[in-house]
């Protein structure tokens, strides 16, 4: 991979492919979680946040072991895809590995927490890291179309 052909992908391109991904999970959360629970799981206001075993596996598992699965399969998820963006190790440009998927999957959660800051970072990171990125050693990179190239060789 010749680093002088990539760039990293920025802000608004990767808020883009969350929108997408967003979108294209709740086409197949929603119908799974409305066929066991009913309507009134999305508006029912005294029901407990996890509401039972079906719930856990369609709201939090199935989304979870899905993302992990298009990282390491397809080092990307469809919203990513559609951008033309690929996620690679920091280091080296390669592929990532399972703990680097785990890690930056649970780091989503550790950038979302305080008020999305660890999102938000994205834009102003050199490397268009977001936390959940430098928890990882991932960056998220696509073909150059801007005068930043990519440097693998930088240190996490």
């Amino acid at each position: 991979m010749n680093e002088a052909d990539f760039e990293y992908a920025g802000f608004w391109i990767r808020v883009w492919a969350s929108v997408i991904d967003s979108v294209l999970l709740l086409l197949v959360i929603m119908p799974l979680v409305i066929s066991v629970y009913g309507w009134d799981y999305y508006f029912d206001p005294e029901a407990a946040f996890i509401r039972g075993p079906a719930d856990f596996v369609i709201s939090w598992l199935l989304p979870a072991v899905s993302v992990v699965l298009f990282w390491l399969l397809r080092r990307a998820t469809p919203g990513k895809m559609a951008i033309a963006a690929t996620i690679v190790d920091a280091g080296t440009g390669g592929a990532i590995t399972p703990q680097q998927a785990l890690m930056r999957y649970v780091g989503y959660f550790v950038s979302t927490i305080p008020l999305g800051l660890g999102l938000i970072w994205v834009a102003f990171d050199a490397r268009k890291q977001g936390w959940h990125d430098k928890l990882a050693g991932t960056v998220v990179i696509r073909r150059r179309r801007g005068p930043q190239p990519v440097r693998f060789d930088q240190p996490r």
